[in-house]
């Protein structure tokens, strides 16, 4: 196997990851369940699109701008899920009065 087939065969494999989790998330009824799998999506599945990339592309600017994207997109995932959770909460009435906001 060359690096190219590599490169596709982890593009093609976040890309399952990613239409999977969002195929299940769309039969969830609840925007809790909906979220925690949503958070797969740019947890797991952006990362290893973004290392399938970095493969195929080799060590260039592209590259490079692909790992700090994939670095960004990895690290702000849990604290905009983690938000994302709390408006939801705030809008369906379910935080108590005295929680901090």
């Amino acid at each position: 196997m060359n690096a190219q087939s590599v490169g596709w065969a982890i593009v093609f494999t976040g890309s399952a990851v990613v239409s999977l989790s969002a195929v299940l998330a769309s039969a969830l009824p609840q925007v809790f369940n909906r979220l925690h799998l949503l958070t797969v999506t740019t947890s797991l599945g952006a990362p290893i699109i973004g290392v399938g990339l970095m493969i195929l592309r080799g060590w260039t600017e592209a590259s490079a701008m692909i790992a700090a994207i994939t670095v960004l997109v990895a690290l702000s995932a849990p604290v905009i899920s983690a938000a994302t959770a709390r408006l939801a909460a705030q809008l369906e009435n379910l935080l108590d009065k005295d929680a901090p906001s």
